[in-house]
């Protein structure tokens, strides 16, 4: 695939910049004790994926990992303990779910079944699968050998004699005996001396090249090897690295649209759903693995299940039980907290990632002014960009002089010398953007005045588009946030916005391309279409804010909008805005660590 071809290296700007960036801090990671054999599996198997799920702690769920789980839960329940090799008497003994471990070698083993009789033993571990075909019949995969050769190990480590392994799979209901020879043994050595060299290094492998493992993988959203080779293959048309990012490829690398497509390996739509709880004096506690918001009366108004909720939003003053923040904690599903008119205070959520080199990465570009820069112009751009767009979508009469103003200021953005001078440029948008904001207002004749809108005002909103525009901004917030610490950043350090007490900087630098898009578009939505009204509002002073079902009302127009499926600009396959908030963070992670040369921002078509 075209897309596949090495980008050409902009490297005069970036003289400090490593690759990959991780270099600096090669050789400092320090691994567990034990290396476990299921690990040394999946780094003979993708070593990308065996990194996010040892080093970084990262781990998904998909059909084949959960009915795979369901399998081995069976096997581990019927545990029997093997008897020691002076211990052991002639007759077959069978041993269930033994752990095991080899200090010479620093691997861990937890062995489905074990076939004992006197000193000899044999392994057998189950597999979800079928075998390998081979010429001779049926053969173990690769990854499954490699396993069963730690396996071995270990056992002969403890004193067993142990001259074969077997592996069964479930799906032929087969066993492949796996002979212990000397290639096996060396292979075996190899893969975990690999292993642990790349978790101490602590750089991120490659993703695989259109490999047909890829679309089977549970991490494969976050891994997102195609997204992530064809960002490294996107070069600039000229080597000027102030020139914008260009959607389409070179003219001359010879590539054709079906050839640079990128396979949409994940689903379009997240089937989890956010939970808001809006309303004083409720309380949220649980049931089994069911969340049960109550009145004050203690009576049950709402009930969620746990694995289909992604996050709990509590506005107000709304209680959650020691029990509710534990499993949600458990289950690395935030809980996002906003005051009653909407403010966003901050999150509770779990330990989250457990890998710190992204986070260091991000400290030490964030400062280098250069880096900074370029991040900064992407975003700016970006933003001024999706600006004019929503502009031409949807003003009655779209000014051709702002519009021409805006496209002028995207590139002067692009053009920026330092982030200092990219506030002017964004402050400037901005108010042209804001002037033309009440020609996208269309609401009907008798709101019509409710709605009408002169300029952006904030701390507090003084009119009702203000007070809608500051809570659709305060969602946002709150999403990026969450994403942000999903990814493995640290929210509270950006590269454009400068850190603040209290306020998550790089989930600002996020959003700014996305208020235009998400946050003013489901502002519009509501109130063109009716889901607010001109009686969803409070005024006190100089003050508005919105009623309880004015919230709701803006909560369903924001959970519409990005929930909404949108065609990526650079991927060209169609996923909810949710998901593309990820995407674009998993980006800027791979840009912060050195995997690809720029930052793409996402500038809708």
């Amino acid at each position: 695939m075209s897309h596949r071809r090495v980008a050409k290296t902009i490297s005069q700007e970036l003289p400090n910049r490593a690759r990959p960036a991780k270099a600096a801090l090669a050789g400092r990671g320090d691994v567990p004790d034990y290396l476990p054999a299921r690990m040394v599996n999946e780094f003979v198997y993708c070593p990308r994926l065996f990194f996010y799920e040892w080093v970084e702690g990262i781990f998904a769920h998909n059909a084949d990992t959960v009915e795979g789980a369901n399998r081995h839960a069976r096997v581990d329940n019927r545990s029997e303990p093997l008897p020691l090799p002076d211990d052991a008497d002639e007759a077959p003994r069978v041993a269930r779910s033994v752990t095991l471990s080899s200090e010479t070698h620093q691997v861990i083993a937890k062995i489905d079944l074990v076939e004992a009789e006197g000193a000899s033993a044999t392994p057998v571990d189950y597999k979800k699968g079928s075998p390998k075909p081979g010429d001779d019949g049926p053969e173990a995969w690769p990854a499954d050998r490699i396993q069963v050769g730690v396996q071995i190990l270990v056992l002969r480590e403890n004193g067993y004699q142990c001259d074969e392994a077997v592996l069964y799979y479930h799906a032929t209901r087969q066993r492949v005996r796996v002979p212990a020879t000397a290639e096996l043994m060396a292979e075996t050595l190899s893969a975990i001396a690999g292993a642990l060299e790349l978790a101490s290094s602590g750089a991120t492998p490659p993703p695989l090249e259109d490999s047909p493992k890829c679309p089977r993988c549970s991490l494969v959203g976050i891994c997102m090897p195609d997204e992530t080779a064809l960002a490294q293959a996107r070069a600039f048309d000229a080597p000027d690295p102030l020139q914008p990012w260009l959607i389409e490829p070179p003219a001359d690398n010879g590539a054709t649209k079906a050839e640079d497509a990128v396979r949409r390996l994940v689903p379009a739509r997240d089937d989890l759903r956010p939970l808001y709880v809006i309303g004083q004096g409720l309380m949220v506690g649980k049931s089994g693995e069911v969340l049960l918001v109550k009145d004050r009366d203690r009576r049950v108004v709402q009930e969620a299940r746990l694995h289909e909720t992604s996050q709990v939003n509590l506005f107000g003053n709304v209680t959650l039980t020691a029990p509710a923040l534990q499993v949600l904690c458990g289950a690395d599903k935030p809980i996002a907290h906003f005051s009653t008119g909407g403010w966003f205070y901050g999150l509770t959520q779990g330990l989250g990632l457990r890998n710190g080199y992204l986070r260091a990465e991000q400290f030490r570009q964030a400062a280098n002014p250069v880096f900074c820069r370029r991040v900064a112009s992407r975003t700016v751009a970006a933003k001024i960009r999706n600006q004019r767009t929503l502009l031409q979508r949807n003003h009655v009469e779209p000014p051709r002089p702002v519009l021409a103003r805006l496209k002028s200021l995207a590139e002067d953005a692009e053009r920026a010398a330092s982030v200092s001078s990219l506030l002017g440029i964004e402050g400037t948008a901005a108010r042209l953007y804001f002037q033309e904001f009440a020609g996208m207002v269309k609401a009907d004749d008798e709101h019509a005045p409710v709605f009408a809108f002169e300029q952006r005002n904030r701390r507090p909103p003084r009119d009702p588009v203000n007070a809608l525009l500051s809570l659709a901004y305060s969602l946002l917030s709150k999403d990026l946030t969450i994403v942000c610490a999903v990814v493995g950043f640290d929210p509270f350090w950006g590269f454009y916005h400068q850190p603040r007490f209290g306020r998550p900087a790089l989930a600002l630098d996020l959003m700014e391309m996305f208020r235009p898009l998400v946050a003013d578009s489901c502002v519009l939505t509501a109130i063109n279409t009716g889901m607010v009204g001109a009686g969803d509002f409070v005024r006190v002073g100089q003050s508005v804010s919105l009623t309880p079902t004015g919230r709701k009302g803006l909560l369903r127009a924001y959970e519409q909008r990005v929930d909404g499926l949108v065609t990526h600009p650079l991927f060209d396959y169609r996923v909810s805005y949710r998901r593309v908030f990820e995407i674009q963070a998993r980006l800027l992670a791979r840009f912060v660590a050195g995997e690809i040369e720029d930052y793409p921002p996402f500038e809708t078509r």
